[in-house]
């Protein structure tokens, strides 16, 4: 994304105008039909200028509290930033190297949490740690069943 062009204008109207061209009918089927890609990635697709990845994180969000499902918008979000932080899945070594990556991406995950979740996020980030998934463990979406056991859908 360049120069603030993202920030000009209508931003939720230009959001929904640009999912709406591609054939959806909201931000959540859009970003349903492409799984762990990263939300910058989700948001490049909807406009390289013009759309910024935080446009894309609180519509979705959005959308999940009017369908109350924030729970899964709070797994999906672990999925697409465990997709951009370790590519290759769970580390198969927990070297120094590895250890920045995972907690990068459990840090963005959190900072990305709504209030009402920041406890369970908290507590299922402290699981994957004490527990490890096994190497190479990649969730492919917010029904993965590792994800689904950390963080069922009870809402907050």
């Amino acid at each position: 994304m360049s120069g603030g062009e993202a920030w000009q204008g209508n931003v939720r109207a230009r959001l929904y105008e640009r999912v709406r061209e591609r054939g959806y009918s909201s931000l959540t089927s859009f970003a349903e039909a492409h799984p762990a890609v990263p939300l910058y990635v989700l948001a490049d697709a909807l406009g390289k200028d013009d759309v910024a990845a935080v446009q894309v994180l609180s519509g979705l969000l959005a959308e999940a509290e009017q369908r109350k499902q924030v729970t899964r918008f709070v797994r999906d979000v672990l999925v697409r930033e465990l997709a951009e932080g370790l590519p290759d899945g769970w580390p198969v070594v927990m070297d120094d190297a590895n250890r920045f990556e995972v907690a990068m991406a459990l840090g963005r995950w959190s900072s990305y949490t709504p209030e009402t979740h920041e406890e369970r996020v908290r507590r299922a980030g402290d699981a994957l740690l004490a527990h490890p998934p096994p190497p190479g463990w990649r969730p492919l979406g917010p029904d993965d069943e590792l994800l689904r056991t950390l963080l069922p859908d009870e809402e907050a």
